[in-house]
């Protein structure tokens, strides 16, 4: 399979991805997002909530298929500001406060322009890199191409996690 085939799988499948956590997302009241699971009156949940899902996505996606791909660029500050990456990282622990994060539609642009960014980059990467090593975390292959994948396997773990929160928040299911 040639690398331009395997960079068209990646990105239908990135955008795949996308559409199905957008549609989880539709008609989560803004109001909702901040709602933990473990304030849903389910015992032992975990401590989470949309606003977290939702701003860890565009986190983890600006890393996965910016950062890794290209190395950081002098406007990446101007996608998502180092104090929403901080709040978002792996391994942060999600807060209950509200005013601790930015609002929904600052999370919402944000993930919105990563994506956007992402998908304009992708439609000129130079091919003759998708194959370059790189370091965890990756799915399949320890390469950029890796880093694609692992991106589309991730937004799916957390369109999961968004749709059990849809459901702990009496939502009908998508599927």
């Amino acid at each position: 399979m040639s690398d331009a085939i395997k960079l068209q799988m990646a990105i239908d499948q990135i955008t795949t991805a996308r559409a199905y956590t957008m549609t989880l997302l539709d008609d989560i009241d803004h109001d909702q997002w901040f709602q933990q699971a473990d304030l849903l009156d389910q015992p032992n949940a975990a401590a989470t909530h949309v606003a977290w899902q939702v701003g860890h996505l565009a986190m983890a996606q600006y890393g996965l298929l910016l950062f890794r791909q290209r190395g950081r660029s002098l406007d990446d500050s101007n996608l998502m500001s180092s104090s929403f990456r901080k709040k978002f990282s792996r391994g942060t622990t999600v807060s209950s406060d509200p005013e601790f994060y930015p609002s929904v539609d600052v999370i919402l642009s944000v993930f919105h322009a990563i994506y956007d960014q992402s998908m304009s980059e992708l439609a000129e990467y130079p091919l003759d890199q998708l194959n370059d090593p790189v370091d965890d975390p990756y799915a399949a292959y320890p390469t950029k191409l890796g880093c694609l994948l692992f991106c589309i396997h991730h937004e799916m773990l957390h369109a999961g996690q968004i749709g059990l929160l849809r459901r702990l928040l009496s939502k009908e299911p998508i599927r």
